[in-house]
């Protein structure tokens, strides 16, 4: 199963960039142990043009920071829709890519939103304190969940749930 990790947000407004903060990281946890079959990129903002990158997976997790009162982090399924923007400052949603996808190559990937808590949105390099403990619960839930993430369905890791 080929899977994708997308992380988008900007690295200059703090916790804006935790979804960008997020893939790097896990990018070099995953070439260090040397698990195949995932890859990983990277913008300030989706774009209409992530419909083609999508297609070519099974599986993709996008990644971005957000405000919602959640604890550290969570995981949500991705559905097809056509709205361009869903309460986010980004010019496309995840789920408008998907609807793309699913139209133009009659491909529908598994897909889910990674959402990680963020605090301080200021205009500085870096996560923030809080933002970096949110980043990091998130970093060592798929650590541990990586290698039983192709055996498993993400909907059986109930302790990623944005339900409580």
């Amino acid at each position: 199963m080929q899977t994708l990790f997308y992380g988008y947000g900007n690295p200059g407004r703090r916790d804006d960039g935790l979804g960008v903060a997020f893939v790097e990281a896990l990018e070099e946890y995953v070439r260090k142990k040397n698990i195949p079959d995932i890859d990983f990129d990277s913008n300030y903002q989706l774009n209409i043009e992530d419909a083609d990158t999508i297609s070519r997976y099974d599986r993709v997790f996008f990644c971005d920071a957000t405000t919602e009162p959640i604890k550290d982090f969570c995981i949500t399924e991705v559905s097809p829709s056509e709205a361009r923007v869903e309460f986010t400052m980004h010019a496309v949603s995840p789920a408008f890519v998907l609807d793309l996808c699913r139209k133009i190559y009659d491909r529908s990937p598994d897909t889910y939103l990674i959402h990680i808590k963020g605090y301080d949105w200021e205009f500085k390099e870096g996560p923030g304190k809080q933002g970096r403990k949110s980043l990091q619960k998130a970093l060592t839930f798929f650590k541990n969940h990586l290698p039983a993430l192709n055996r498993k369905e993400v909907r059986e890791l109930p302790e990623a749930s944005c339900t409580p």
